[in-house]
């Protein structure tokens, strides 16, 4: 038996009362909801020989990023690939499990591939829309994601269901690319079609943050809660937003709230909740807020992922609680285990990405805490070119840049912290509290300075 799903997609079903869990699954997904699992669950529950849904619980499994559900995610596939030989599945589910075989293989760019296949023949498949992006995002795809949207956008007209989470998606990649204004104006578009869809009101508070724009970034967040409450742990992202909005302003109490209230009232080892924490304390550590003993309980968790080696963008943010709390311990092992990375790639996508950029970013780390910075810079500067390619945004990834520069100015290296500063200030567009703040210490005269060498000047573009 086949039938339509709520985007009007073809599934292999056996019994029409699990379409009802399984269009809840799809619209979780679309909305990050908590209750994503669980209706997958039930949809399994009454399908348990449905192919696509064993395949969506792995490819739900490696977005996570733990090593420990690449089994899980390895299982479902057997089970898909079974079921999907037992009792034949469209052409488009096919290209669902080949996705999942993909990425297994350490091939999520190919995983992506598939997903684009789908999207060439049934661009109104949401499912496949935001699967695009997702991985496009762990890769630090932010072109790509913007190309697959915009190949599909006329699919996804307001009587679409998912229209509203569509342009969700498109302000992110928007933002991302650097187009503000339309970013914003699509977000909130999208929001009025979607009330409560996380990833595009924080699409808008991305543009806020990019813009020097945090009392407008408050006002915007405030009073949407509904957006983001039912969420799972992206709920703590969007506070992460709030907190940095403050940050901004120089309302560290503030931030210091926020982290002990919001962005970490439940102390997961999530890599994500764990990037938030570390990227917010290192942050205030920057501007020369004392953290208490915040960094103890992060590194804790970081210490028992430190095999994980899913994601460059997780293991630097691990190897950011360990160094925050001084773990050298547990720091040498993690960045051995990201050694081990480049010395065995065998074709894997995320393990090239560990190598390079970010074992030089790993590096840069260690020696910024042990206040070897311009080791630090050398390292950091090297990875550099390539960040976007750990995965996250450009506001996720700013900590490096600030991380950048700082080593630079507290290394001496004027003309270089300048340069960094000059290109951070025309990517923004405008000086936010960070930028203001080091440009009085660089005009200030007050710091040694040496002139850069020719290893500098070829790793900086300078403004």
């Amino acid at each position: 038996m086949t039938d339509d799903d709520l985007f009007g997609c073809c599934v292999t079903l056996t019994d029409k009362a699990s379409l009802v869990p399984w269009n809840e699954t799809l619209r979780g997904f679309l909305a990050h909801s908590a209750s994503t699992a669980q209706s997958l669950g039930d949809t399994l529950k009454i399908e348990p020989d449905f192919a696509l849904g064993h395949t969506c619980r792995g490819l739900f499994s490696l977005l996570l990023a733990r090593r420990e559900l690449f089994d899980t995610a390895a299982q479902a596939h057997a089970k898909a690939v079974a079921c999907s030989t037992e009792n034949p599945v469209t052409k488009r589910e096919s290209l669902y499990i080949d996705a999942l075989g993909s990425w297994l293989n350490g091939k999520p760019g190919e995983a992506v591939q598939a997903m684009e296949q789908v999207l060439a023949k049934w661009p109104h498949d949401a499912l496949a829309m935001k699967m695009s992006q997702a991985i496009r995002f762990m890769l630090g795809d932010g072109p790509g994601m913007r190309r697959s949207l915009e190949r599909t956008v006329d699919a996804y007209r307001e009587d679409h269901p998912a229209s509203g989470y569509f342009m969700g998606c498109h302000a992110f990649a928007l933002e991302e690319a650097g187009e503000y204004r339309l970013a914003e104006a699509t977000g909130r578009k999208g929001l009025e079609l979607a009330p409560d869809d996380a990833w595009g009101l924080h699409a808008v508070a991305h543009v806020y943050d990019m813009t020097g724009r945090p009392q407008d970034g408050l006002s915007w967040l405030g009073g949407k809660e509904q957006a983001w409450e039912h969420c799972n742990n992206f709920r703590y992202h969007v506070w992460w937003h709030i907190a940095l909005m403050h940050l901004d302003l120089g309302n560290f109490d503030e931030v210091l709230a926020l982290y002990d209230e919001k962005i970490r009232s439940d102390k997961t080892d999530d890599y994500r909740d764990i990037a938030n924490a570390t990227s917010v304390l290192m942050r205030l550590e920057f501007e020369s807020v004392d953290v208490g003993n915040r960094w103890q309980e992060l590194a804790e968790l970081a210490a028992h992922r430190t095999g994980d080696n899913c994601l460059a963008f997780a293991d630097l943010h691990y190897l950011m609680a360990l160094c925050g709390n001084n773990d050298q311990e547990a720091a040498t092992l993690l960045v051995g285990n990201m050694e081990q990375c480049h010395n065995h790639r065998n074709g894997c996508e995320m393990s090239a990405i560990i190598s390079h950029p970010g074992l030089a970013a790993a590096n840069g780390l260690e020696a910024f805490r042990d206040q070897n910075f311009e080791n630090a810079y050398h390292n950091l500067i090297a990875a550099r070119p390539e960040m976007q390619f750990v995965g996250g945004s450009h506001a996720q990834r700013d900590v490096f840049e600030r991380l950048t520069i700082e080593s630079a100015i507290r290394a001496g290296l004027g003309p270089q912290a300048r340069n960094l500063l000059r290109e951070r200030d025309l990517h923004r567009g405008h000086r936010d509290g960070y930028s203001e703040s080091r440009w009085v210490v660089l005009d200030s005269n007050r710091m040694p300075s040496r002139v850069p060498d020719n290893n500098d000047l070829a790793a900086i573009d300078v403004a």
